[in-house]
């Protein structure tokens, strides 16, 4: 299974899809000219855009970068090497923590149900109370970061009490393994892959901890240079979404064809996240300032953010 899952990884993280259409609408000329370059984890939304077929006819170019988590998607967004991307709301906080200029513009939630940190079925721990002196693997600046943060601090257990081991999903899969680690703080698919062909179980998840949120963000500069294509992407994303909370077997089976990976993971995945948009709001916006608080108390993030600074609210949010 392991040797199964690098395989899966590896594809991700090599895939460049290029998709160009012909131009349909107002300003073809100058649309069919231009290129937008999203970023993508483990190539989620293209899944969702092509299933529900939010790709067809789209005036501009889009140039696909897959990445196997938000760390790189993000700093390929600060480096100005892709446009607009998808990451969650940890990620997002990391990333303007470290100064980038980049800007969340269209928020989905999701069921926290999809975030959990895992152990081998075979493993003594039961609950979060049991991985005080644990080694946990993680990726830094993650949702499953965040996670380990949470759960740690509402089971009164120090983060001087464990031992955080931060590397990328394949890295942290095969130290799982091979037992050099005793935990894994992740997030779908990875969460249900291991839970459904390596019977790896749960001992926490984000219900009650995480906000479920994650984020369409995109570069200053691409906002002011690209802002038609990247309204009309978010727009196409924000479609396809809806439509796929109510179609996850098409979703699943376009998915596990670009993918790889098996399509009843898949479709537990989008089954599980029941992935909606939502408005960029106040509310929302004060949720993401808890998560940034969170960090700060925890001294991960050493200055306290605030966090309205990284909402972009020009592209509300297309109606039902």
């Amino acid at each position: 299974m392991l040797s199964l899952l690098n395989h899966y990884l590896l594809r991700w993280s090599r895939l460049v899809i290029v998709l160009g259409t012909a131009a349909t609408v107002a300003s073809p000329a100058v649309l069919a000219e231009t290129t937008l370059k999203v970023g993508d984890q483990q190539l989620q939304t293209r899944g969702i855009l092509e299933a529900s077929g939010q790709l067809k006819d789209v005036p501009y170019r889009i140039e696909w970068f897959n990445f196997p988590a938000a760390q790189p998607l993000g700093e390929a967004l600060n480096a100005g090497a892709i446009d607009v991307g998808g990451l969650g709301d940890a990620p997002l906080i990391f990333a303007y923590a470290a100064g980038a200029k980049v800007r969340a513009v269209a928020a989905t939630r999701s069921t926290p149900t999809d975030l959990a940190i895992i152990v081998p079925d075979s493993s003594p721990i039961k609950t979060a109370a049991d991985l005080k002196g644990k080694r946990i693997a993680t990726t830094r600046g993650s949702i499953g970061h965040y996670l380990v943060i949470a759960t740690l601090e509402r089971a009164g257990i120090k983060l001087t009490d464990v031992s955080l081991r931060f590397m990328q999903p394949a890295d942290a899969k095969a130290a799982l393994a091979s037992g050099n680690v005793d935990a894994w703080s992740t997030w779908d698919p990875y969460v249900a892959l291991g839970e459904q062909r390596d019977h790896d179980r749960a001992v926490a998840n984000g219900v009650d901890l995480s906000s479920g949120l994650s984020f369409q963000a995109a570069t200053q500069t691409s906002i002011k240079e690209k802002h038609a294509e990247i309204g009309d992407f978010l727009k196409r994303v924000a479609a396809g979404q809806r439509w796929a909370l109510s179609h996850p077997d098409e979703v699943a089976a376009m998915q596990s064809k670009v993918t790889g990976l098996p399509p009843e993971v898949l479709k537990v995945v989008y089954q599980r996240a029941q992935l909606h948009p939502v408005a960029i709001d106040d509310h929302l916006i004060a949720e993401q300032q808890k998560t940034a608080d969170l960090y700060h108390r925890a001294d991960v993030i050493k200055t306290r953010l605030d966090v309205s600074q990284s909402f972009d609210r020009q592209f509300p949010l297309s109606a039902q």
